[in-house]
């Protein structure tokens, strides 16, 4: 029982003194923003994350050459673009320097049959973006349509191109990124959390005071990654629940939850043994964010990996590998962290 309430106590101290860890809780603080206001800003998230996603945005094309008919004829077909035909290149030219349209298109029609297109688009401006996915899509469209045309005079069939799947930016993204962001950013904190608390106790000299006190330095071990622990899953359920009360459903919320509480203590096994390795807190942290950015990088590449877990648990299409794969992030947490703690209980840390 002694055991246990010196590893509560420690966990307690380390909590207490989250409230002087002000990068944590501006960090804390932004999560909570983006998800309190997920339904307002992941409008402008997703203009980022796909521009070709905002609706009612229109843009007007100043065009001009011999084959600017088709290239009206494509504008029809896509919404936000409109062109204006002008009698010549100086003329669009003119009329784009003027601000009277968003962007110059030239098509000519050469020697051979094809057709020259020479785009002119503004550089550095807030509207670039959406202007450039504007043209893309006309282009894309114009093209479409000269292939079209020409497909009778083909000696063989083009291939058919594939049906579009038709599903919205904003659920992609939602599931795709956002959440996945919000259940794994309180899982790098936590590393980080600990990565300071034993550095800083090992430049001030504390955890020596503290392995006098009747605690072996595996208690104090457990304590600090009991808080750090701990708070990662709170975090997660209070993001996900204002993601709900804004309106995105997020399904198996225990099972995301149990996921990122194996990876949150697979990555406070790596940031002891870090703290155990490089004891300097600068060098700690350093080599805590590439081995975070490693493991994650490495995790990610593979087929299933947590993000793609979380996503999928999320809009409840998890299969019987995607449940395979929780199980197996807690088994290999639960290896990592005893392995970590039973080294740093014999060896201790340096310094």
């Amino acid at each position: 029982m002694g055991s246990a309430d010196s590893r509560l106590t420690i966990a307690g101290r380390e909590l207490a003194g989250l409230r002087a860890e002000k990068t944590i809780l501006l960090a804390v603080a932004i999560q909570l923003f983006i998800a309190a206001f997920s339904s307002f800003l992941v409008v402008g998230l997703v203009s980022m994350y796909d521009p070709g996603a905002l609706d009612g945005a229109e843009v007007e094309v100043a065009a001009a050459g011999d084959a600017v008919t088709d290239l009206e004829r494509a504008a029809d077909e896509v919404s936000g673009a409109s062109v204006t035909r002008y009698e010549n290149a100086g003329a669009a030219r003119l009329a784009f320097e003027r601000n009277a349209a968003d962007a110059v298109v030239i098509a000519t029609r050469d020697d051979g049959g094809g057709v020259d297109v020479h785009v002119t688009a503004p550089d550095t401006t807030v509207e670039t973006t959406v202007i450039v996915v504007q043209l893309r899509d006309l282009l894309r469209t114009y093209e479409v349509n000269e292939r079209a045309q020409r497909a009778e005079f083909l000696t063989e069939s083009p291939l058919p191109l594939p049906d579009r799947t038709g599903s919205s930016p904003y659920f992609t993204f939602t599931y795709t990124v956002l959440i996945p962001v919000l259940v794994f950013l309180p899982v790098f904190i936590s590393g980080s959390l600990v990565v300071d608390s034993i550095t800083e106790e090992i430049d001030r000299g504390t955890l020596e005071l503290l392995r006098v006190a009747p605690v072996t330095l595996g208690e104090i071990v457990d304590g600090k990654a009991l808080a750090a622990v701990s708070i990662a899953p709170g975090q997660a359920l209070l993001w996900l629940l204002l993601l709900r009360a804004n309106g995105t459903p997020v399904a198996n919320v225990p099972a995301i939850l149990v996921l990122m509480t194996a990876l949150t203590t697979l990555v406070v096994a790596l940031a002891v043994a870090i703290s155990a390795l490089a004891p300097d807190r600068r060098a700690a942290q350093f080599l805590y964010s590439i081995g975070v950015l490693v493991l994650f990088g490495g995790a990610t590449a593979m087929a299933g990996g947590p993000a793609n877990a979380v996503a999928r648990l999320a809009i409840d299409s998890a299969d019987a590998a995607t449940t395979a794969l929780v199980v197996a992030y807690v088994a290999i947490a639960a290896v990592a962290y005893v392995g970590v703690r039973r080294l740093v209980a014999e060896n201790g840390f340096e310094g």
